[in-house]
């Protein structure tokens, strides 16, 4: 069986590595006699996101019939919200690739597998929304705590915004160069004027 191995982390520099993940799957691959064709690994990307370089190429390959399986470390690292989930495994039984989460411990082509992905499918999936409320609850109370949330508000120079401009320099011009949008030079230029 032609096997595509699948990893994925979040964020990149702080400990995480696909390593663990890979190594794990290479050797469980070999102990089934599976030939490892590729390995997809998308790293500092959310999980959240249903399209990640990787995890694109490898549904592609799929659809290709370049590989009969995929073989992930949790069922977690392939993704997290359940309607990504739910479909992105139809569309690989759809051509016929076949789908193992090895730490989850199940395999897809049995019915006992399946039930056991609605389950862990639907846990990862109330991790993150926990993980959502966990954020609002901070930013609010960081807020309430009378902190200013997001970027400074950027204020420009009307005066030197007007001498670029009497040079010939275009709206664009002038906020290439000094790296702001120009709809902010263009409101500066008109509030000012």
């Amino acid at each position: 069986m032609r096997v595509g191995l699948y990893g994925r982390v979040s964020t990149v520099g702080k400990g995480q590595d696909t390593d663990v993940q890979l190594r794990e799957l290479r050797a469980f691959a070999k102990q089934r006699g599976w030939d490892v064709t590729s390995e997809y690994v998308d790293q500092g990307v959310s999980g959240s996101k249903d399209s990640r370089p990787e995890l694109n190429r490898l549904m592609l390959d799929a659809k290709q019939r370049k590989i009969d399986a995929v073989l992930v470390w949790k069922l977690d690292r392939f993704g997290r919200s359940l309607k990504h989930l739910v479909n992105a495994l139809a569309e690989l039984e759809a051509v016929g690739v076949a789908f193992v989460s090895l730490r989850d411990a199940f395999d897809l082509t049995t019915p006992a597998g399946r039930l056991m992905f609605g389950v862990v499918a639907a846990m990862a999936e109330f991790e993150r929304d926990l993980i959502k409320e966990r954020v609002k609850a901070g930013i609010a109370n960081a807020k309430a705590k009378g902190r200013k949330m997001g970027r400074k508000p950027l204020s420009l120079d009307h005066a030197r915004l007007a001498s670029m401009r009497s040079e010939g320099q275009t709206i664009r011009d002038i906020a290439q160069t000094l790296g702001c949008s120009h709809s902010l030079v263009h409101k500066t230029l008109q509030v000012s004027a």
